[in-house]
């Protein structure tokens, strides 16, 4: 599937792997309505291509991840905040994604930006990484998950001390609360998250998309609840070749050719 051309929105694709940009460098890549629409478009293409197993998620310029919603183009149009059905960034409502989205935060994730990166799977942070839910400072509310994941990815005290003071934390302390799970120096942000990527690459890809969905799924539920549910991508796995070729390949000492059926 061949990705069109965006204006808000810059998609490259490196064989399995997908990379978006949010490409609104002079509004500290915030999103507005159309840059939103993009993204939900983005992502929905990333979930049904077959050929796509990974994504990174980063921003454009070395100033701003996202900053988030565009309080400058909320406050001239409506007033409203308008959150698409598949969420702010089109992935912090998308539940059924089973493919794995690496966030690589070059500078300012806050509000809705950082919402959009606690909806990734693994965030690689720049040394000028910041990240903060300052809702509350403008009168607002974290309504795109970031009330409910922080204090799930983090525990409730860390989230709480974040969420209700609306304070921003660096990069060293992002990733002593387990909100970032590496920093490197800037120039090498893109360069880890595509090694991050192609660590996961190496892997079964419906392997990595059951991994995903159990232990999202399992969440928040006692622990023989959660290992007693059935979940589809299990079944996919179980019933594909990749069960099949990865014994075999181990067994004949050589690298296995994943097919994702």
């Amino acid at each position: 599937m061949s990705m069109p051309s965006y204006e808000h929105v810059a998609v490259a694709i490196e064989g399995r792997l997908m990379i978006v940009t949010i490409n609104r460098p002079q509004s500290l890549n915030a999103l507005h309505p159309p840059a939103n629409e993009e993204m939900c478009d983005v992502f929905d293409r990333f979930a049904a291509d077959s050929g796509l197993w990974v994504a990174i998620l980063t921003g454009a310029g070395d100033r701003a991840f996202s900053a988030g919603n565009d309080l400058r183009w909320t406050a001239q149009h409506d007033g409203k905040i308008h959150i698409p059905p598949a969420g702010f960034g089109g992935i912090t409502n998308r539940f059924d994604l089973t493919k794995p989205i690496i966030a690589a935060v070059n500078g300012f994730a806050l509000g809705g930006g950082f919402e959009i990166a606690l909806a990734c799977d693994i965030i690689v942070a720049s040394e000028k990484a910041m990240f903060g839910l300052p809702e509350p400072k403008v009168g607002m509310a974290a309504l795109a998950g970031g009330m409910q994941r922080l204090p799930r990815q983090i525990g409730l005290k860390n989230a709480m001390a974040m969420m209700l003071t609306g304070r921003h934390v660096n990069a060293s302390e992002a990733y002593r609360l387990g909100i970032a799970q590496e920093i490197v120096a800037p120039e090498r942000l893109m360069q880890r998250a595509r090694e991050w990527a192609g660590e996961i690459l190496a892997c079964a890809p419906l392997s990595v998309r059951a991994t995903k969905q159990v232990a999202m799924g399992g969440l928040g539920r006692p622990l023989e609840e959660a290992m007693s549910m059935r979940f589809p991508a299990v079944g996919e796995l179980y019933r594909s070749e990749d069960f099949v070729e990865g014994p075999r390949a181990f067994a004949e000492k050589r690298k296995p050719d994943w097919k994702a059926r």
